[in-house]
């Protein structure tokens, strides 16, 4: 297996993975933002068929990292959603977890790339990936925070969210 079947096959694991937990969220905001890494995932993939078929393809820029931000910005029904399903927070450091690995497989494939086309490949690919961890760390850190003990506000600064 040459390194775009392997990333392929990394991708489309990705994919599944974020579509399984769109269903499993599927009374609850969450599953918009899992339906979205899933699209990406799979546009990934298609991205690495095209390369390995020696096909044109487009390196566009989403916007999945705003939008999930957008989904995020109603606290409550992300709280309310996650308070629903047990668990999870280890579903979601998994996930990370998962895109900590594409991005050090994709650093290591961009070390070795000897032509500028996969060197752009691998810059977008660990573009897109770091974007994917962003949101996925930003939701460990919504629900670690309801979770957190909360003082008076009055005593201290507090972070914002």
């Amino acid at each position: 297996m040459n390194i775009l079947e392997f990333a392929m096959k990394m991708e489309l694991e990705g994919e599944k993975y974020y579509t399984e937990q769109a269903e499993i969220n599927k009374d609850n905001r969450l599953s918009t933002v899992f339906r979205m890494l899933a699209k990406d995932e799979t546009m990934h993939a298609k991205i690495l068929q095209n390369k390995a078929n020696k096909l044109s393809y487009d390196l566009k820029q989403n916007e999945t990292l705003s939008e999930a931000k957008n989904v995020f910005s109603d606290i409550g029904a992300i709280k309310s959603g996650i308070k629903q399903i047990p668990n999870q927070l280890d579903v979601y450091r998994l996930a990370l977890e998962n895109e900590i690995e594409s991005i050090t497989l994709y650093r290591k494939y961009l070390s070795e790339a000897i032509d500028d086309e996969s060197k752009r490949l691998f810059e977008y690919l660990i573009k897109q990936e770091e974007d994917h961890y962003a949101i996925i760390d930003l939701l460990i850190s919504l629900i670690n925070r309801s979770e957190e003990w909360v003082e008076s506000a009055e005593f201290g600064i507090r972070e914002e969210y």
